[in-house]
């Protein structure tokens, strides 16, 4: 039985404030400055703090002529970022960040999509996934993509998303695996359940396209083709990123 669409939260945390200083010169005074805080994809508050330490290399290209920048309070260092977190009843285990490649990593940059704001932008040669912002941003995530054959691209919409969700292996799937048979009913939302901690649902014309984007536990697999065709992040991004956009979401996958 198909599960019964679930809206999404509104945004909650992602505002952003117009700042007349440049991005390098934000950058260069970072230190001292203390800005406002396929259903078959398979396993392979605001911080008030003193001061951040953000990674200056992994800011993406500046445009010379834009006169602002937007600063979100929520995209601070990485290792505020990807710290253990209590959601949902779980622990979400602190991600080792260090060895995560710093373009992967979460981080502001100017948008080169051209898509109109809230659009979510998944370009699978590059492994990223951008949310276009207000103002010429987008706040960019690395991600995992699918093996050759398994990948999904196009225009489609996020349906719906579900905090921990419920995985269920399509028979094809437990074909290729059959260990996989004890999760036929369904393998319930937990630390290693292979969707993570949050799923949105890309739907085409109405019709379900079987691929998500989705959290995942297994960082080291970010920046690369692995999974079964959904596009996944680390939890702690999925996070994020859930709470920043809401039912009908255009979603491109190119």
């Amino acid at each position: 039985m198909r599960e019964l669409p679930q809206s999404l939260t509104p945004p909650s945390n992602g505002e952003t404030v117009e700042t007349e200083i440049s991005r390098r010169a934000m950058l260069s005074g970072m230190g001292a400055m203390a800005l406002l805080g396929i259903a078959g994809c398979s396993t392979t508050d605001t911080l008030d703090l003193p001061q951040f330490q953000l990674d200056d290399t992994t800011t993406g290209s500046v445009h010379p002529m834009r006169p602002a920048i937007s600063v979100d309070k929520n995209i601070t260092g990485p290792d505020v970022m990807y710290a253990s977190l209590t959601d949902g009843g779980f622990q979400v285990p602190a991600v080792p960040w260090q060895k995560v490649k710093p373009e992967f990593r979460r981080q502001i940059v100017v948008d080169k999509t051209g898509e109109a704001p809230g659009t979510i932008v998944v370009h699978l040669q590059e492994r990223m996934l951008y949310l276009v912002q207000p103002g010429g941003d987008a706040i960019r995530y690395g991600v995992g993509i699918g093996k050759d054959g398994f990948r999904w691209s196009g225009r489609a919409n996020i349906q719906y998303g579900k905090e921990w969700p419920v995985w269920t292996p399509p028979p094809e799937m437990i074909q290729r695996k059959p260990e996989l048979v004890k999760w036929q009913g369904g393998q319930p939302g937990g630390l290693t359940n292979p969707l993570g901690a949050r799923a949105l649902y890309i739907y085409q014309n109405g019709r379900d396209t079987g691929y998500r984007i989705h959290g995942s536990p297994e960082w080291w697999s970010i920046g690369q083709a692995m999974s079964s065709g959904c596009v996944r992040l680390i939890n702690q991004d999925i996070i994020d990123l859930y709470n920043r956009v809401s039912k009908k979401n255009p979603v491109v996958v190119v």
